[in-house]
C-alpha cells in the first residue's frame, strides 16, 4: 500500500465524516448547516436530515470507517517492517524469513495429518488431500506467526490512531440503565433473551461492570430476534417487573436460568416476590409490547442491527460475541478518550 493511498482514504474520511452526526454535547454549531441538497430552492442541511433520520447514515459511515481502519492497519505494519528491517540492516523479506518464516517450525508428523484428515467431511482419500492439509496448515502457521511478530513491533512502539470511530446517537428514554446515566463509559447493548450468545456475554459484562464500578454503566435495549419464539414475551415480562421496580433482577433471573416459556416468566415473578396479581395482567394484556416493539424497530430499522448480541459503546458499535479482553480494551480506550474529549459520548435521554 501506497502513501497516496492512505492519503486518498484520509480525505475521503474527512469528506464523509462531515455528514457525521455532531455529539450531543457540541458546542460547534458549523457542521449541522451543511448543506446536503436543494430542493426547489429550498436547502436541505444536515440538521434538518439528522432531525428525522438521526441514525440513517450510521451503518454506511461504520462500514466505510472498518474499510479505512484496515487499511491503515496494513500501512501501519508496512511502516514497522520496513524501519525494522533498516535497523537489522536486512530487506523485509529477509527480516520475514528470520523472524517469521524461520518460527513456523517442521512439518507435522504424519499422524497429526490422518487426524486433521479425519476432520474433514470428505470421501477423497487421505494421499489425494495430503498435500492441500499440508499446505493450509503452513499457511495457518505462518500467518499466526506473522499476527505475533507484528503485535511484538507494535508493543514496542507508540501507534496512536488519530481518526475517530463513527458514533451513533442513541436515546436512553425508557430504557433500563444499570449504574450511573452519567458514567464516563455506557455500553447500550441490543440483545436477545433467547440468543445463546447474549447469554454467554452476559457474566462477562457483569464482571466488567463489578470491575469499573462507577465508571461504567450497562444500558439493555430489547431486540427479540424473529426465530426466537419466547423471546418477545420474555422482553415484555423484564419490563412488567420493571414496573414494580426489580427490572434488572428480572433480567438477571431470564439469562440465568434460561426459562422462558410463558409459565416461566409467571414463576420467576413469583421466585422474585412480585405483585403476581398486577404482574400477569401486566403480561397476558401485553401492556409492555409497544416499548419492546419500539426498541426493536429502533434497532432493527433504524441503526439496521443484524443479529444480537450488538453493542454501542459510547456509541461505537460492535457486534457479537466480545471476549472480556476486547471488551476491556474498548472501554479503557473510552477512559482515555473521555480525559482528552469530555464531550464524546453520544447518547441523548430523549
Amino acid at each position: 500500500m501506497t502513501i497516496t493511498r492512505i492519503l486518498i482514504f484520509a480525505s475521503l474520511s474527512a469528506a464523509f465524516s462531515s455528514l457525521a452526526p455532531a455529539d450531543v454535547n457540541s458546542d460547534d454549531p458549523a457542521s449541522s448547516h451543511i448543506v446536503l441538497a436543494e430542493i426547489n430552492g429550498a436547502k436541505v442541511s444536515l440538521a434538518d436530515f439528522e432531525a428525522k433520520h438521526p441514525t440513517a447514515l450510521f451503518q454506511a459511515r461504520n462500514a466505510f470507517y472498518q474499510a479505512e481502519r484496515k487499511a491503515l492497519d496494513d500501512f501501519i505494519d508496512e511502516y514497522l517492517l520496513e524501519r525494522q528491517a533498516q535497523r537489522e540492516h536486512l530487506t523485509v523479506a529477509q527480516l520475514l524469513d528470520q523472524h517469521v518464516q524461520r518460527m513456523v517450525g517442521k512439518d507435522p508428523s504424519e499422524e497429526s495429518l490422518h487426524v486433521y484428515y479425519e476432520g474433514l467431511d470428505t470421501t477423497q482419500p487421505y494421499e489425494a488431500l495430503r498435500g492441500q492439509i499440508l499446505e493450509k496448515i503452513h499457511v495457518t502457521r505462518l500467518a499466526k506467526a506473522r499476527a505475533a511478530y507484528l503485535k511484538t513491533l507494535r508493543d514496542e512502539s507508540t501507534v496512536k490512531i488519530r481518526f475517530d470511530a463513527p458514533r451513533a446517537r442513541i436515546s436512553l428514554k425508557d430504557t433500563p440503565v444499570r449504574g450511573l446515566p452519567n458514567a464516563p463509559v455506557m455500553i447500550v447493548e441490543y440483545a436477545d433473551y433467547e440468543c445463546p450468545y447474549c447469554q454467554k456475554i452476559e457474566p462477562t459484562l457483569v464482571k466488567l461492570r463489578t470491575e469499573y464500578g462507577a465508571k461504567l454503566a450497562i444500558a439493555y435495549k430489547d431486540l427479540p430476534l424473529p426465530m426466537h419464539h419466547d423471546a418477545p414475551k420474555a422482553a415484555e415480562a423484564a419490563h412488567c417487573a420493571g414496573a414494580q421496580g426489580k427490572y434488572w433482577e428480572y433480567h438477571d433471573l431470564l439469562f440465568s436460568s434460561k426459562q422462558l416459556e410463558p409459565a416461566d416468566l409467571k414463576e420467576h415473578a413469583h421466585a422474585l416476590h412480585l405483585d403476581t396479581a398486577r404482574f400477569d395482567k401486566c403480561l397476558d394484556a401485553g401492556e409492555q409490547a409497544k416499548l419492546v416493539e419500539a426498541q426493536f424497530n429502533e434497532g432493527r430499522q433504524d441503526l439496521q442491527l443484524e443479529g444480537t448480541p450488538s453493542y454501542f459503546i459510547n456509541g461505537r458499535y460492535f457486534t457479537g460475541a466480545l471476549t472480556y479482553e476486547q471488551l476491556h480494551t474498548v472501554i479503557d480506550e473510552e477512559l482515555g478518550d473521555r480525559a482528552a474529549r469530555p464531550n464524546a459520548a453520544t447518547l441523548s435521554a430523549k
